[in-house]
C-alpha cells in the first residue's frame, strides 16, 4: 500500500452541475468551426507582460472558482495578487455544480460576471466550447500539457490535478489502519466513518462508483450499516479526521507528501481504485477582462507553480512529480478517462446519485460556502 498525509484540499471542487433553465436555447456566440480557426499559437508573452497589458485592460479580474469554503482560495488570491500588483481580483468560491449553473444563466440573462471559471464540473467544458461560450486560447507551454489536460483548440486547460480516496487518522486508528476500501466495512470502525454524500458531489459519486462495481452492492450496504457520518462539502471527512471526530473518511482529497506529524494519512492502495481528475479552467468569449483571466491561466500553468503544486502532481509533461510519485496518467487505478466520460453523461450520474440516495438517506445541510445567489461578485 501507497500511503500518503492530507490536509485541506486547496483546490478542492463541489459536485457536478445539470444545465441552467434557459442555457441551451441562448444563442451561441460563436460557431464551433471557430475553433479550428481561430485558437492561433500558443502565447508568447511573459507574465511581466501580461501583466502589464492585463493592467492596462483595466487591472481587474473575476473568477468563478469550484470549492467548499468561501475561504478555501485565500491563498491563491493573495499570491497572485502579490505577484502582479494593481490586478484588483475578485474570486468567487462554490460548489462547481452551482457555479456552473449560474453561469449559464447569467449567459442566458445577458449578466455574465466572472472572466474566467475554474470548476471540476468538466462536461460543461465541453457544452459551453460547442455553444461557442468559450474564447480559445493557448497559454505559453501549451504544448507541455499532457492530451488529458487540454482542448486541442484551446477552450480550456487543466490547471491542477486532483484525487478523491479514504484517508484516517493515525492517532485513532493506531496499528490497524485499514490498507484497502474492502477494510472500511469492518464492523470495528462502525460509528468511526465520515464521509462526503456521493450524490452530492460528483468526483466523491465517481468515486463510490468505482468502489460499487469494484467490491459489489454487498459491501455498499455493509458500509451503509455502519452509522457513517456524511456530511455537505468534500473537506468535511478531512475535518473529522483532523478533529478527532472519526477514525476514518471517505470523498476527500490529499496531500500526497507531507510530513509525518499531519494528523490525517490520505490513502492509496496498489490495485485498488481511488479517482483523479485535472480541473479545467476558461476564460469565457464575453469576458469583461480577458486579459487578466489569460494572466492567470499563464500564472497557474508555469512550470515554477506546478513543480510546487500543493498534491504534488502536475497537469505538465516536463515536471517531474513530487518525490516518489509517477506522473498521475501512469496510474491506471486513478481513472483518468473514466471520469470525463462518467460526467459526459448525466443520465448515468443521476441513476447512480438516486441509487446511493436508496443507501445513504437524502443529502442533508445548507452548502459549506453558503448560499450566493445568482450573481455573486458583481
Amino acid at each position: 500500500m501507497s500511503s500518503f498525509l492530507s490536509r485541506r484540499s486547496v483546490l478542492a471542487t463541489g459536485a457536478g452541475a445539470a444545465l441552467g433553465l434557459g442555457a441551451a436555447a441562448a444563442p451561441a456566440t460563436a460557431s464551433p468551426s471557430a475553433y479550428r480557426h481561430a485558437s492561433g499559437p500558443e502565447e508568447t508573452r511573459t507574465l511581466d507582460e501580461l501583466h502589464q497589458a492585463a493592467l492596462a485592460e483595466g487591472g481587474k479580474l473575476v473568477l468563478y472558482a469550484g470549492g467548499d469554503t468561501p475561504n478555501q482560495l485565500d491563498g491563491v488570491k493573495a499570491g497572485f495578487m502579490r505577484r502582479f500588483p494593481g490586478i484588483d481580483m475578485t474570486l468567487i468560491v462554490d460548489y462547481s455544480k452551482y457555479h456552473g449553473t449560474r453561469v449559464d444563466n447569467q449567459l442566458a440573462t445577458g449578466s455574465l460576471v466572472p472572466d474566467l471559471v475554474q470548476l471540476q464540473t468538466l462536461h460543461d467544458f465541453a457544452r459551453w466550447k460547442e455553444q461557442g461560450h468559450l474564447l480559445p486560447y493557448k497559454p505559453a507551454g501549451f504544448s507541455k500539457l499532457h492530451h488529458r489536460f487540454r482542448d486541442p483548440q484551446g477552450a480550456w486547460v487543466a490547471g491542477a490535478v486532483i484525487g478523491f480516496s479514504f484517508m484516517y487518522g493515525p492517532a485513532a486508528v493506531g496499528s490497524d489502519a485499514p490498507r484497502t476500501p474492502l477494510d472500511l466495512v469492518d464492523p470495528k470502525w462502525k460509528g468511526k466513518i465520515a464521509s462526503s454524500y456521493p450524490h452530492d458531489d460528483d468526483a466523491v459519486l465517481f468515486l463510490y462508483k468505482l468502489y460499487a462495481e469494484r467490491y459489489g452492492w454487498d459491501w455498499v450496504a455493509r458500509l451503509a450499516a455502519q452509522d457513517v457520518r456524511f456530511g455537505r462539502g468534500t473537506n468535511f471527512p478531512e475535518d473529522a479526521v483532523s478533529d478527532g471526530q472519526a477514525a476514518i473518511g471517505v470523498g476527500g482529497s490529499g496531500r500526497l507528501t507531507a510530513p509525518a506529524s499531519e494528523p490525517v494519512r490520505w490513502a492509496v492502495a496498489d490495485g485498488h481504485p481511488f479517482m483523479a481528475w485535472g480541473q479545467r479552467l476558461a476564460v469565457l468569449r464575453q469576458a469583461k477582462n480577458p486579459t487578466a483571466a489569460k494572466l492567470y491561466i499563464n500564472w497557474v500553468l508555469s512550470a515554477e507553480r506546478q513543480q510546487a503544486a500543493f498534491f504534488g502532481w502536475s497537469v505538465r509533461t516536463d515536471v517531474t512529480p513530487a518525490s516518489g510519485l509517477k506522473p498521475i496518467w501512469k496510474y491506471p487505478n486513478a481513472h483518468l478517462d473514466g471520469f470525463p466520460r462518467f460526467m459526459a453523461d448525466r443520465a448515468e450520474v443521476e441513476r447512480w446519485k438516486q441509487t446511493f440516495a436508496l443507501y445513504f438517506g437524502e443529502v442533508k445541510g445548507d452548502p459549506t460556502p453558503g448560499w450566493l445567489g445568482l450573481h455573486p461578485g458583481a
